[in-house]
């Protein structure tokens, strides 16, 4: 439901005072209070968003800077981070390696026993994700775009991890494919969180290509969708399209784009993050069984400059996004920070930007986008995943030949 504008300015003031500057004036031009992060012209100045502060919202400045310790460089196109409970840090390449970063620093080989990875376009190794239970049972789970007969999709698999000078996987299973396979190099999504039930959601693309996107409003395909399955890959019983006739079971919520950031908000509940074209990044907060729009509606337009379908942004039945980037941020990776090392961006949530080469600041009243900033702009590489660590220090991976693992702490 969205919430009156009396409602909306009233949410609006509070997290300002909390959180940054006061609102600006009517005119207020950018850099000045409260003015939004975002000064370009929109690629389709005339949309226009569904409710306040849908997109640009206003602008914050916590005054945050960082200071930024490599971890690891040399990394091929990392894509992927997640902490051990023991604190060492697992990292995928999207070439197709995993690799273990040791409480000692030191970069493992790649970790032996990956199934085989289709490394094209945007595919190869992707998320990674660790099992709830990994201290009894040893598991993680990791996304790969997986090559058969001329075709590829989006696969989850997992595997035991066995530690040491040359890591290993054993019992590797793949628990989840995509279907059906398409012959593309885009859009595999990649994205897998744990749910506090155990459950397991995996975010996927539509691939793109013309015949793949029209998949994403199909129920008997799982591109451009949210799955959601058990650890072992089986199907839970109250997945929403469980007793539809001729759907995916594994269907949670469909009409996505290309979904590469998801994370579960304090609450435990799932917000996902997807590429737009030219305009039309959204944040969403997918819920089960939902129709989230792609690609009948959604804002922004075709790289040609084109309308994309026909060109609305609304319809009866489909959910508009919680906010939208236009022009775009190109988002990959999120985080909602609740620790005490950055006061100023406690209860944020954070978000990769690949084109802009920052992390994105949101902060969120009621389920709404009250503030919007920009930081770490001279972190001097494409963000491709945000994590925040047990340490309440914030970690990010650069999508670079020479990519690096990066750990931000407040600057002194």
């Amino acid at each position: 439901m969205r919430p009156s504008l009396l409602a909306a300015s009233a949410a609006l003031a509070a997290a300002l005072v909390a959180c940054g500057p006061a609102p600006a004036q009517p005119g207020a031009q950018p850099g000045q209070a409260g003015a939004p992060v975002e000064s370009r012209p929109p690629n389709a100045p005339e949309q226009k968003p569904a409710f306040a502060n849908q997109t640009r919202a206003p602008g914050l400045n916590s005054h945050t800077v960082g200071q930024y310790t490599t971890l690891a460089s040399g990394l091929d196109h990392p894509w992927g981070l997640a902490f051990l409970p023991s604190g060492e840090i697992l990292v995928t390449e999207r070439a197709g390696r995993l690799r273990v970063l040791g409480k000692d620093g030191k970069l493992s080989p790649a970790v032996a026993g990956l199934p085989a990875v289709f490394a094209e376009g945007q595919g190869g190794l992707l998320g990674v994700a660790i099992d709830p239970n990994y201290a009894s049972n040893g598991l993680v789970y990791w996304t790969f775009s997986e090559a058969e007969g001329g075709v590829n999709g989006t696969a989850a698999a997992r595997g035991k991890l066995v530690l040491g000078p040359n890591p290993k996987l054993e019992n590797v299973q793949v628990i989840w494919r995509q279907a059906p396979k398409m012959d593309s190099a885009l859009h595999f999504g990649g994205r897998l969180v744990f749910a506090p039930d155990g459950k397991l959601f995996i975010t996927t693309g539509e691939r793109s290509i013309p015949e793949g996107r029209v998949q994403a409003q199909k129920l008997d395909a799982t591109l451009g969708k949210v799955v959601r399955t058990n650890a072992d890959g089986s199907i839970p019983s109250d997945n929403p399209f469980v007793s539809t006739p001729g759907a995916k079971p594994e269907i949670w919520s469909y009409g996505h784009r290309n979904l590469q950031a998801a994370a579960l908000d304090p609450n435990g509940k799932l917000w996902t993050v997807e590429h737009g074209a030219k305009g039309g990044d959204e944040l969403n907060h997918p819920e089960a069984g939902k129709n989230y729009g792609w690609a009948t509606i959604t804002y922004g337009e075709e790289y040609s400059g084109k309308p994309i379908g026909d060109g609305i942004t609304q319809k009866d039945g489909l959910e508009q996004p919680v906010y939208y980037w236009d022009p775009v941020i190109a988002p990959s990776g999120m985080a909602f920070y609740e620790s005490d090392l950055f006061p100023g961006l406690k209860h944020s949530l954070l978000i990769g930007s690949l084109k802009e080469q920052h992390v994105d600041r949101l902060v969120l009243k009621d389920g709404k986008v009250v503030g919007e900033e920009r930081l770490f702009t001279d972190i001097g590489g494409r963000v491709r995943d945000v994590v925040a660590g047990p340490d309440g220090a914030i970690y990010v991976v650069t999508d670079e030949d020479d990519g690096k693992l990066i750990k931000i702490t407040p600057k002194k």
